[in-house]
């Protein structure tokens, strides 16, 4: 196993909260593993200026083949002083572009669909480029992401809220990255952002973009019959006007 197959191994790989600036979205990587099975329990917690907002989601993924891996699951949201609901669900696929292990590089698609509960939010739809890459103890991940929103009611939009309803109906440029540091073989530890640019033809000002980072803390524990439960605990500071002041997620994942 070389080291970017090591490394890969201690990060959280699926992020069943995709939607661009959920709390519980976290860095997606391209590994996949054929025959591989796994549960997985993501939380988030942002603040804004008091404000605070939640995100729950559960999800069981497989490895199909080589090349392709998919992943259903449940998501909730809740906000301050109100319970979680489920906010929707979503079926997400990664197909493999360079996937040897040999290779310095490691590419893969991203194509996913969540159906929101409320039907009048329509559909949305999440494309994108994973990459993965290491050199000696170090592994870092960039994504490039677009979604694309379709199927709203248009109808009963509020005072105020025609920009961003219209927002909700383009394709939104988004990104995520990740450095990672192997520390030993049960913890590893690094940096990781995240970030919207408003639509993929026409970025939004710098002050209503969405920009975070902070730091994170990844790690498996080994169990019998070659199983294993990954964890995940990260921390990040908004960078922008636009952006929750922090956002603290977590994830356990057990693969069997």
């Amino acid at each position: 196993m070389n080291d970017r197959s090591a490394l890969t191994i201690a990060a959280l790989t699926l992020a069943p909260a995709l939607a661009l600036a959920e709390p519980a979205e976290s860095v997606i990587a391209p590994d996949i593993e054929k025959g591989e099975r796994e549960f997985e329990l993501a939380y988030g917690l942002s603040n804004d200026g008091g404000a605070h907002s939640s995100g729950l989601a559960f999800s069981f993924g497989a490895g199909v083949t080589d090349r392709w891996a998919t992943e259903v699951g449940i998501e909730f949201e809740g906000r301050s002083g109100e319970g979680l609901e489920v906010d929707g669900f979503e079926w997400e696929n990664r197909l493999g572009l360079i996937v040897d292990e040999d290779e310095p590089v490691a590419l893969a698609l991203l194509v996913s669909f969540e159906r929101p509960r409320e039907r009048d939010e329509g559909w949305s739809a999440t494309f994108g480029l994973l990459s993965e890459t290491s050199i000696g103890r170090y592994l870092l991940n960039a994504n490039l992401l677009v979604e694309r929103f379709w199927g709203q009611d248009e109808g009963d939009e509020g005072e105020g809220e025609g920009d961003e309803e219209e927002a909700k109906r383009g394709t939104a440029l988004a990104y995520q990255w990740q450095w990672m540091y192997r520390h030993s073989h049960r913890i590893y530890y690094g940096l990781h952002g995240m970030g919207e640019l408003g639509q993929w033809d026409d970025w939004a000002k710098s002050e209503a973009q969405e920009h975070q980072a902070g730091p994170a803390i990844f790690g498996r524990v080994k169990l019998p019959d070659r199983r294993r439960l990954n964890y995940e605990l990260g921390f990040l500071f908004g960078l922008t006007e636009a952006t929750s002041d922090y956002t603290l997620h977590m994830k356990l994942e057990y693969e069997l």
